[in-house]
């Protein structure tokens, strides 16, 4: 395990270098309109305060080096994020224009013990994001700390300068609470499961998620294909999938994956009927088929009621629960109900007990969208950063923290 802030002794006075994802979306008068990760950092915070630390947060918001037609660099600052947190921590959190150089030094010579500052979007410098092992940011950047924190797992699989270059040189380098709640909600899940264990793999494509099946196929017992990934499993088995999504240069990968399921004794469960649409919009015609024939001019766009039934039977007997990724369409309010059905039955499984963990971007906005956070065990917020710890790589900005 990584040391913690809780491993910290006697730290008064100190300043601490805190990494955190506060990359929020902002609507065009610069308004917060949803302060979910805003809500998830504030344990650290507020425990460093308790400690007399002087806590300096760095963090990014979009992408700076890739500003889409139209888009001024100040539409990237995190000025109206410092003055939003001050809101919410009912108190001024300082805001720190120039991270590096003699500016930020001046600003931050007078913070108070207990005091929280905002560096500017990190991400408005290049070397933030520079593959090489050049360290000089990451000199400047130590200068402002005496140790530091990293507690944005939605960054922890970016190399970057302020998610694993300054872990090397600011000790010590510990996990924020989220980082340590993350690391140990996910790693329970995956590495000391109450069983029987299902995953739910969802989404799009077969090919971004190659590398979570196949992780997971080593740890559960049963395995439920949703989404559109699920029309390469059927093609490759002979099905007709009509108009529906479907990755042709996969089909070996889905059979492959069927046999090593099958060798290894997890039960696959996927969709024996669906909803499919002729208009992707919602407006058109909509109608329950067979999975293995879809009319030429539909396609699938949702789990139907049986296959529905067959997914909450499996989750319901099931003591630890792991959700990557929608069973449908569900951003269309006509191709919500399998993954409204999944969600649910998630939630009842866990009121009954068993250990519920949402990883990754698409399925934990379902999560939000139809129910409360604290109705499952963990909800992830890292997308990214979940997908590849399931998939069972090394994040960097987990690797580089201090050992226990």
């Amino acid at each position: 395990m990584k040391k913690s802030i809780k491993d910290l002794g006697d730290v008064r006075g100190k300043r601490a270098l805190v990494r955190v994802d506060i990359n929020v979306p902002l609507d065009a008068d610069k308004n917060v309109t949803d302060d979910t990760r805003i809500q998830a950092i504030l344990p650290t915070v507020n425990f460093l305060k308790e400690k007399g630390v002087k806590i300096i947060l760095m963090a990014h918001l979009g992408r700076p080096q890739k500003l889409k037609e139209g888009q001024k660099l100040e539409d990237l600052s995190l000025a109206p994020v410092a003055k939003y947190m001050s809101k919410v921590l009912g108190e001024e959190v300082k805001f720190v224009k120039s991270p590096v150089g003699e500016g930020a030094d001046k600003e931050l010579a007078d913070l108070k013990d207990g005091q929280v500052a905002l560096l500017e979007n990190i991400r408005y410098y290049k070397a933030e994001e520079a593959k090489d092992d050049d360290m000089t940011f990451a000199e400047e950047l130590a200068k402002l700390g005496d140790f530091y924190v990293n507690d944005a797992f939605g960054a922890a699989h970016r190399n970057h300068t302020s998610t694993a270059k300054l872990a090397k040189l600011l000790k010590p380098a510990v996990s924020g609470l989220l980082m340590e709640k993350e690391i140990r909600c996910l790693s329970q899940a995956l590495d000391n499961p109450e069983r029987p264990f299902t995953a739910v793999v969802g989404g799009a494509k077969v090919s971004s998620k190659i590398g979570v099946l196949e992780n997971l196929l080593d740890k559960v017992d049963n395995m439920i294909i949703g989404g559109g990934m699920a029309y390469t499993f059927v093609k490759a088995n002979g099905g007709h999938i009509g108009n529906s999504i479907c990755e042709d240069d996969q089909l070996e990968v889905a059979k492959a994956i069927e046999k090593k399921a099958q060798e290894k004794g997890v039960k696959l469960v996927m969709a024996t009927d669906v909803l499919v649409t002729d208009d992707f919009s919602g407006n058109g015609t909509n109608k329950v088929v067979d999975v293995k024939n879809i009319p030429d001019g539909f396609e699938g766009v949702d789990a139907g009621p049986e296959t529905q039934k067959a997914f909450e039977d499996v989750v319901k007997n099931s003591k630890t629960i792991l959700m990557n990724g929608p069973v449908g369409a569900f951003e269309t309010p006509a191709f919500a109900e399998g993954t409204k059905a999944i969600l649910q039955a998630i939630v009842d499984a866990t009121k009954n007990g068993a250990t519920s963990v949402i990883g990754g971007g698409d399925s934990v906005s379902a999560a939000k969208k139809y129910f409360k956070t604290e109705d499952f065990t963990h909800v992830s917020t890292g997308g990214g950063a979940s997908l590849e710890f399931i998939e069972g790589k090394v994040l960097p900005g987990v690797a580089a923290l201090d050992e226990q």
